[in-house]
C-alpha cells in the first residue's frame, strides 16, 4: 500500500524545496500544477522511474490521488523514497495554495 503524506505536510516539504513529480497527463499538468512539480505521466513511470534520485524524498502528485498511490507503490518497489499527496492537486488549490498553468516547467 502506497505511503501517504497530508497536505499540510507536503505544503511544508513544498515550502522547503521538495522534488514533486506531478503524474497526471501533459493537458492536466498544463492546466494548473503545483509550482516546480515535474511531470512524469504515470503511463511513463515504469520506463522512467530510474532518472528518480534514490537518496532523496519524492512527493508524488496527481488530481485528487489516485494516480499518485499506484505511482508510488511503483516507485517504492525499486527503492524510490516516495510518498503520495493526499487529495492531490485538487485539494492544495482549494485551500488556496499557488498554482501555475503551462506547460514551461521542466519535465522529469
Amino acid at each position: 500500500m502506497a505511503r501517504e503524506v497530508t497536505q499540510e505536510a507536503f505544503a511544508a516539504a513544498w515550502a522547503d524545496g521538495a522534488l514533486v513529480i506531478d503524474v497526471r497527463e501533459a493537458d492536466e499538468y498544463a492546466a494548473g500544477h503545483v509550482p516546480g512539480a515535474r511531470l512524469m505521466a504515470l503511463r511513463t513511470v515504469p520506463a522512467r522511474c530510474h532518472e528518480l534520485p534514490v537518496d532523496r524524498t519524492v512527493f508524488v502528485i496527481c488530481a485528487s490521488g489516485n494516480r499518485s498511490r499506484t505511482a508510488v507503490d511503483w516507485m517504492n518497489a525499486h527503492d524510490v523514497d516516495a510518498y503520495s499527496v493526499t487529495g492531490g492537486t485538487g485539494a492544495w488549490a482549494r485551500a488556496g495554495r499557488p498554482v501555475a498553468a503551462g506547460s514551461h516547467e521542466h519535465a522529469a
